[in-house]
């Protein structure tokens, strides 16, 4: 088995870094990948040697990222990053503000709609810098105002939704210098999210290897079988690396951790290699 897509408590998962280490104890492979921080990779990585762990563990990021005319959503994972990488802090610092500055619009517009929730409110969700709509989610829930997370997502804070609000995401070039530069390797999480259409996957995914990108999420545990076909054969004719990721939330997604590869070694040594390459 093995994740290369995880979320702890540390954005907006619902385990502790170490509950994760433990969970996949016996992986063969496996990173955390928090939206936008790296706050529980140290907490992950330390109870990962303290109880043993002889599989390869990464620290990574999710970061959203600007997806291009013509594309719908574009989540960048950084695998293998250093998480103390002066670039990458002050990278992130920025995505830090932007989120800051859209919880504020979407708390005024719930008010707005007479919902009387603060932000203290929402932050004793929330056990990282990171706040986000399912810590708004849940205190919607707890005051009565939705059934459970998907239900406050869909009347209230997902996408299209009368409290939702857009929020700054940085330039691909970006993304993927920032990754590199901390050392890691830049993958596109689940593209099925991207676009649906092969010929925009296979120009888009041309374009972006030529810009730095290194691989993509091409095993998506929501995948349909034919999407994971596709994706996998876009990246190999392309010559991108390939992962495989649950995006593991914990309560708040009904995904299960781990992934099941049948020849794990084959499929990841593309991606060692890339992530040596961008090492040397």
């Amino acid at each position: 088995m093995i994740d290369f897509h995880l979320h702890s408590i540390a954005s907006d998962g619902t385990e502790t870094p170490e509950a994760l280490a433990r969970m996949g104890r016996d992986f063969s492979a496996m990173a955390l990948t928090d939206h936008d921080n790296c706050d529980g990779c140290a907490r992950f990585l330390a109870e990962c040697k303290r109880i043993g762990v002889t599989g390869r563990r990464l620290a990574g990021i999710e970061l959203s990222v600007e997806p291009g005319e013509g594309y719908r959503q574009f989540h960048m994972l950084g695998l293998g990053i250093d998480p103390a990488a002066p670039s990458l802090v002050g990278f992130l610092g920025e995505i830090l503000a932007g989120r800051k500055e859209r919880n504020a619009i979407m708390l005024a517009k719930l008010n707005g709609m007479g919902i009387p929730i603060t932000m203290e409110e929402v932050c004793k969700y929330a056990n990282g810098k990171i706040v986000a709509r399912p810590h708004m989610a849940r205190v919607l829930v707890d005051k009565g105002f939705a059934a459970d997370v998907p239900d406050a997502f869909a009347k209230y804070v997902g996408k299209g939704a009368p409290a939702y609000a857009t929020r700054f995401r940085p330039a691909q070039e970006r993304a993927i210098d920032a990754i590199h530069r901390a050392g890691g390797v830049a993958v596109m999480a689940h593209p099925r999210f991207w676009t649906d259409d092969p010929d925009a996957l296979r120009a888009g995914l041309a374009r972006l290897k030529d810009i730095g990108l290194d691989g993509i999420e091409a095993e998506y545990q929501t995948n349909t079988p034919e999407e994971t076909i596709l994706h996998l054969r876009t990246a190999r004719s392309l010559g991108l690396a390939v992962t495989a990721g649950s995006d593991f939330h914990g309560k708040n997604k009904p995904n299960t951790l781990g992934m099941g590869i049948a020849d794990e070694e084959s499929f990841l040594a593309p991606f060692w290699e890339a992530l040596a390459s961008v090492r040397r």
